[in-house]
């Protein structure tokens, strides 16, 4: 399973990031929401952890997008 994690703060997605790849699942790791999009838009993953408050373009703002494209996936989002 691919998984994208999308969280601005570094060390909460690094650890997200580990804690999946030690359970064996690939894990893309971006920082804002514009690369969050770019990436999502990609349709490779299987799952998004995705931060609602994110630089650039929020979490809420991504899936809004997603949606109208038709390119959305399951996708969790991360409230801190």
């Amino acid at each position: 399973m691919k998984i994208l994690v999308v969280e601005d703060e570094v060390q909460l997605a690094d650890t997200l990031a580990e804690i999946l790849k030690r359970n064996k699942y690939n894990v893309d790791t971006v920082f804002d929401g514009d690369d969050g999009l770019e990436y999502a838009r990609t349709g490779i993953y299987d799952c998004i952890l995705l931060d609602i408050m994110l630089p650039v373009r929020s979490g809420t703002e991504i899936v809004q997008i997603l949606r109208r494209e038709k390119k959305d996936r399951k996708s969790t989002r991360l409230n801190s």
